[in-house]
């Protein structure tokens, strides 16, 4: 049986469509087989039967993830998404001090068939992808960004900062072991989102505040 989802993830509800704060380490819709099954997408339709998924996160990032509530809707949001007017941004923790304030970062991304389910660098056949950044704080050992994905590839910020030569704290697929054990998650966050409400397009924003 699917759990029901928590009412303290819901950030928004109306008769259009729902915004969660989703957990880190549940996933955003079903993978491939039973053990595989609880996903946030299941949990909204166990409660909202007509709730369809617009955009995804990462099972291990958390943070503001949108549905819709009828088909209409979803294809109002899908376009926004695809047309790259949708507003995203993220803070994460990454190892290191970069050199910069902030930057661009302009890198192919396709999947890696040697090392499933990870990505990688690929001028040849790779997805155009770009990433701004900024830092937010340094601290000793690591640094806060606040990140903004211009386009919306899997796993984009995670492998953009690790070939920028600072990876996510507690990233497993693409940090370090030092990295990796330098928190119990992975220290990436959705803490913003903007879109157009497929009602009357007006713009609405939700935060989320960051949990690390």
């Amino acid at each position: 049986m699917i759990p029901i989802v928590d009412p303290r993830w819901i950030i928004h509800h109306d008769r259009r469509l729902i915004v969660l704060d989703k957990p880190t380490g549940l996933l955003s819709v079903p993978g491939r087989g039973p053990h595989l099954q609880d996903c946030l997408a299941s949990r909204v339709q166990a409660a909202f039967p007509a709730a369809v998924v617009v955009h995804r996160l990462d099972r291990d990032t958390s943070g503001l993830m949108l549905m819709a509530l009828d088909a209409a809707a979803q294809r109002h949001l899908s376009r926004q998404f695809e047309n790259r007017v949708v507003g995203k941004r993220y803070e994460c923790l990454v190892s290191g001090q970069p050199e910069a304030d902030d930057g661009l970062i302009d890198l192919p991304i396709a999947r890696d068939p040697a090392r499933p389910p990870r990505y990688r660098i690929d001028p040849v056949t790779g997805r155009p992808s770009q990433t701004r950044w900024r830092v937010l704080a340094r601290l000793t050992d690591r640094s806060r960004l606040e990140v903004e994905p211009i386009t919306g590839r899997s796993h984009q910020i995670r492998l953009h900062l690790a070939t920028l030569g600072h990876q996510i704290l507690g990233d497993p697929l693409y940090a370090d072991p030092t990295t990796l054990a330098a928190d119990r998650r992975l220290c990436l966050h959705a803490t913003t989102l903007s879109i157009h409400h497929p009602d009357d397009d007006r713009p609405i924003t939700w935060h989320s505040p960051c949990p690390f």
